[in-house]
């Protein structure tokens, strides 16, 4: 019995991280990948659970230190939130018009000036509520095994060259919305806040609403980071999966939550020259059947960054790119 309760968590474990990153262009995650997740599970005690671990998305509050204060800051007014999003938007645009030269394998590119880094962090997968210490374990290697890194302009984005950076064929968005230009909007706003840095710069941090099953360059989450768009398809081409209730669809839920993105702007130019999106998203599959198991839940929470700019060793090594 102890060797099947592994294997389901193997498959939930797979599950929990198919159904998070499946979906996302950027992440090399596909269904080929949860049979080498599975491989990598190695033996533990399925008796050693974590009673205290974070059981996931909850109200929706402001994760932030202090919240808008109307003002002047760096020589700009900011009245309302919707003055700070308008900021937002005309910086992000702008910074989207700039490019740079690069050599990708010796050969000459045109990229966007601003590229970034992406990491991803992999919290506790909850199996019906309870975390494994030994499956947790095997998380980062696993997760580090499969993840290709990449790099590109400024969320949310397609590409870090900008003549495709709206060519995507993936199901992450459902609008045809050109990324070199920001959707976000006030309403989209929980929470923000603005800081005169006394050096010509400001920085900015927002905080978007919560929002379920977002789509890439739409909604509150989707128009403000990487969205994952409908994950359900991925769970569902798990052969040896089923549910007892309903299907993938709707089983298989994300709610995006506490995620902030920090940008810093030259308040001369409208130039974005660094920023911090950090996307967090809550994954819950439930009602889920393997084989004589029935039933069963499991949940994990992902943390997806992008830092900009990006170091030149970054580029170098995780992409094989070189600014000129």
């Amino acid at each position: 019995m102890k060797k099947t309760v592994k294997k389901l968590v193997a498959l939930m474990l797979a599950v929990a991280l198919v159904a998070s990153l499946a979906g996302c262009a950027k992440i090399n995650y596909v269904t080929n990948g949860t049979i080498q997740a599975i491989k990598e599970v190695k033996s533990g005690e399925w008796n050693k659970v974590d009673e205290n671990a974070d059981q996931g998305a909850g109200e929706d509050v402001s994760v932030l230190d202090k919240s808008f204060e109307p003002g002047t800051y760096g020589g700009v007014e900011f009245k309302t939130v919707e003055d700070v999003v308008a900021y937002y938007v005309d910086a992000y645009n702008y910074t989207k018009t700039l490019t740079a030269e690069y050599t990708e394998n010796g050969d000459p590119k045109t990229f966007y000036k601003l590229l970034g880094t992406e990491e991803l962090e992999v919290g506790d997968v909850m199996i019906d509520g309870k975390a494994n210490s030994t499956i947790n374990s095997l998380v980062p290697g696993i997760v580090d095994g499969i993840m290709v890194k990449g790099s590109y302009g400024l969320v949310p984005c397609g590409n870090r060259d900008p003549r495709y950076d709206d060519n995507l064929s993936d199901d992450t968005r459902k609008n045809d919305h050109k990324y070199q230009t920001s959707a976000f909007e006030a309403d989209f706003v929980l929470d923000c806040n603005v800081v005169d840095n006394n050096d010509g710069t400001i920085t900015i941090t927002i905080q978007p609403k919560a929002e379920e099953l977002a789509y890439r360059g739409e909604g509150p989450q989707g128009s403000f980071f990487e969205a994952l768009g409908n994950i359900s398809g991925a769970v569902a081409q798990i052969s040896v999966l089923s549910f007892s209730q309903g299907d993938a669809n709707d089983n298989v839920k994300v709610m995006y939550q506490g995620g902030t993105g920090t940008v810093t702007i030259d308040t001369k130019t409208k130039e974005v020259i660094s920023a911090k999106y950090v996307m967090v998203a809550n994954v819950d599959v439930q009602h889920a059947n393997v084989t004589i198991i029935k039933d069963k839940s499991a949940s994990v929470k992902i943390t997806y960054t992008n830092e900009y700019p990006a170091p030149d060793d970054y580029l170098l090594d995780e992409v094989g790119i070189v600014r000129k």
